[in-house]
């Protein structure tokens, strides 16, 4: 079976770099992006699940994530919203968020939601 591929795009290279050593650890393929510009283009490599921070370098990561839904060739793609403010859970589920996790996070709590969301 090829290796999950799951895409990070979040301008926090601390959390970037954390998150895709114990995905990588846990047999996943990861690219990544700082840019919230660079999310489409990065998706077309068609990764198996997205991380999407909401807020990146001036974007609102929730048109990204209308937009890919909203696409025919990405709209099975599971996103999973991150985001330091908590009352906008709702936000990005309307948005076609699949899940959203709320920062500061547990690894633990991660690798469920990235489990749960692949299969």
């Amino acid at each position: 079976m090829e290796n999950k591929r799951i895409l990070i795009a979040d301008d926090d290279e601390g959390i970037v770099d954390a998150v895709t050593m114990i995905l990588q650890v846990m047999g996943y393929e990861v690219d990544f992006t700082y840019d919230g510009g660079a999310v489409i283009d990065a998706v077309k490599n068609k990764p198996d699940l997205i991380l999407l921070d909401i807020w990146m370098s001036g974007h609102d990561s929730r048109d990204i994530c209308k937009q890919l839904k909203n696409d025919p060739i990405f709209k099975e793609i599971p996103i999973l919203m991150i985001s330091a403010s908590r009352d906008i859970k709702q936000s990005a589920l309307d948005a076609g968020a699949n899940d959203f996790m709320e920062k500061p996070f547990e690894m633990d709590s991660l690798l469920n939601k990235v489990t749960h969301l692949l299969n």
